[in-house]
């Protein structure tokens, strides 16, 4: 919301408008690009090895913590196969780490299942298999939800949004009122929003801090109140960060004593003339240092974010730091600017139009360092237009992109209201200046003896009050005007909000088209709920001609998909045929078929990554099998895409 100018200059400032709150849509509250990936493993998903392996190992996109248990490998029977000792590989930039075997494994598929914590202080997990010597059936039951999601994941991001709201609304409030309405430090109803900022913030803290043990372990509750647990967060980056934020907001508690204590005293007191010069130094005095005080303060709360989150990984996290800090503190200082002001708007009547013309300057400047700080992490994170559409982080980005158009449009009705507000000077009506005035010359001197009788006197003058300031702020048809308006950004503020927080969640669009060039497509190396899986009988006419297709698909659904194929001979044992190929065809649309060499991987075992398949629906998988130089054949087999 700005000021009312020129023409031009009006274009000029909605067009500035418009590329803060794009570049804002990456960054609103802390995002940067990093979530770690799991790149390679030794043995690969879905590898057949001849002999049992002395290690695991696990190489990652970026740095991870890795503790206890991180790694887990499971024999056919779901017992464990390694020794639990983690090893720390990393050499320079190369992220890995590795765990121990038992000597002596035996035959049969074994589940590799690890998780860890990016430097983002996102939790990650995942899981693959392979086999010694051949394939076989598993008795390994891994759990569907991952870590970081169910009740315990979803309290800890309703905790995160907290701890943003809260943020904007103590700063913000805070800025508004040294900056725009010094009055307004005594005003009770802008008090609770600073005051409301700040218990939101602690306690959002308090409950990160508490959950942060099971969302990044167990995903159950009753480990929050597990001491070594939260011992051991304490030791993390991100531990030490939301104690420092506690301590900061120990520190933002005294700047609010002092400000609506001596500050909000300062303000209304009326000083004899030859006292007023002296009051005036020692009042600005005061401004200066709460101004400078609590800029620090608010810096330091913005750093816990920047310092310990996605800001301090990835490219340039020395520039990305401190642009983080600023574009945070330039959001408080506007949408927690407007949500004071539209608490003032509603509650207070004498509210100096000169505190809205004041903000609408500051919002202007926020909107400016949007601007720059915005567009930086925009391209930090999204890394190529392509991402728009071939990420999920693209896809949530284009959904902010209408909610912003839709504040932008409600922002350019405010600032016709503030021009409006600003010219027209004070209203109030003589109605209510008549009211006033006969409800004063009618008030009685006496208080009646009866306490029932007074305690009803006393409701009811209250009542009038209350009915007389309604109208007072009614009268003012530019002042309505400019609450709705605002009222309308808020709301819209508050979703914009919400959508960020869950953006802040998604893996970036620079990181996940990187991941994808590295796995070939594939989303993930995560064993799959759902794979597609069957089994065909096939016969060439040949030698050696007659066995069984085991085809696996995984995940199953649209999108990148990988593809495991085995070949065994009617006695059980693998068969090597010369030539295997694969034809995907969706007849209802016509599309296909859609043909596919799959890679030779061991004995009787093809795979393929990246298997695309566009659309949903019933697909026939043809696979042909070619045993000699002139006898194969091709199977057939329908199955659903989800």
């Amino acid at each position: 919301m700005t000021a009312t100018a020129p023409a031009p200059a009006r274009l000029l400032r909605l067009l500035l408008a418009v590329a803060a709150l794009l570049g804002s849509l990456l960054v609103t509250a802390a995002p940067a690009v990093a979530h770690a990936a799991l790149t390679e493993s030794n043995p690969k998903d879905g590898a057949v090895v001849s002999t049992a392996p002395s290690q695991v190992t696990l190489t990652f996109s970026e740095e991870v913590a890795i503790g206890e248990n991180s790694i887990r490998v499971m024999d056919p029977s779901g017992k464990r196969a390694d020794t639990g000792e983690q090893r720390n590989l990393c050499d320079g930039s190369v992220v890995k780490y590795g765990v121990q075997l038992h000597s002596g494994l035996p035959r049969g598929t074994y589940t590799v299942a690890w998780q860890a914590v990016s430097a983002d202080s996102h939790p990650v997990s995942g899981a693959f298999t392979f086999s010694v010597g051949a394939p076989s059936k598993t008795a390994v039951a891994l759990p569907e939800q991952k870590v970081g999601g169910g009740p315990v994941g979803l309290a800890y991001g309703v905790a995160r949004y907290a701890a943003y709201a809260g943020f904007i609304l103590l700063v913000g409030g805070s800025a508004f009122v040294l900056l725009c309405w010094r009055r307004g430090a005594g005003v009770r109803p802008v008090q609770r929003v600073v005051l409301g900022g700040w218990v939101t913030l602690t306690a959002a803290t308090l409950a990160m801090l508490a959950l942060r043990n099971p969302y990044t372990g167990s995903g159950k509750f009753a480990d929050a109140f597990d001491l070594d647990g939260l011992k051991a967060v304490l030791d993390t980056k991100t531990g030490a960060s939301l104690v420092s934020r506690l301590l900061l907001l120990g520190a933002a508690a005294l700047f609010m004593a002092v400000l609506f204590g001596a500050f909000a005293r300062r303000q209304q007191a009326e000083p004899a003339p030859e006292e007023a010069e002296q009051h005036r130094k020692e009042t600005g005095d005061l401004t200066f240092g709460l101004g400078l005080g609590g800029l620090v303060i608010s810096a330091g709360i913005a750093a816990t974010w920047a310092l310990a989150e996605h800001a301090s990984t990835g490219i340039q996290p020395g520039i990305a730091m401190p642009v983080d800090i600023l574009h945070l503190l330039a959001v408080a200082g506007w949408l927690g600017g407007l949500t004071t002001l539209l608490v003032a708007l509603h509650r207070v009547p004498d509210l100096d139009r000169a505190a809205v013309r004041r903000f609408s300057r500051v919002a202007f400047s926020s909107v400016l360092l949007l601007a720059a700080t915005g567009l930086y992490q925009a391209w930090r994170q999204l890394g190529s237009w392509s991402a728009l559409t071939d990420t999920s982080y693209g896809r949530l980005l284009m959904v902010k992109v209408g909610l912003v158009a839709l504040l932008v449009g409600i922002a350019s009705i405010s600032r016709r209201w503030t021009g409006r507000l600003a010219e027209a000077g004070a209203v109030v009506s003589r109605e209510t200046e008549a009211e006033a005035e006969e409800e004063a010359e009618a008030e009685p001197v006496t208080v009646p003896a009866d306490p029932k009788r007074a305690a009803q006197l006393a409701r009811q003058r209250a009542a009038r009050t209350t009915a007389r300031e309604k109208k007072e702020r009614n009268a003012d048809v530019d002042r309505s005007g400019l609450r709705r308006s605002v009222l309308a950004e808020a709301s819209v503020a508050v979703v914009l909000l919400a959508v960020t927080t869950v953006l802040t969640s998604t893996e970036p669009g620079r990181t996940a088209e990187l991941e994808a060039g590295r796995t070939g497509g594939a989303a993930s190396t995560a064993v799959p709920n759902r794979p597609i899986k069957f089994t065909l009988p096939f016969d060439t006419g040949g030698e050696d001609g007659q066995g069984t297709v085991r085809l696996s698909l995984d995940p199953g659904l649209t999108g990148a998909n990988t593809l495991h194929l085995w070949l065994d001979r009617p006695n059980g044992k693998p068969l090597d045929a010369p030539e295997v190929k694969v034809a995907f065809t969706l007849p209802a649309k016509d599309l296909g078929p859609l043909p596919l060499t799959p890679d030779h991987a061991a004995s009787g075992h093809w795979t393929a990554s990246g298997v695309q398949l566009p659309l949903a629906g019933e697909w026939r998988i043809d696979v042909t099998v070619r045993t000699s130089d002139v006898d194969q054949v091709t199977v057939k087999k329908n199955v659903k895409i989800g």
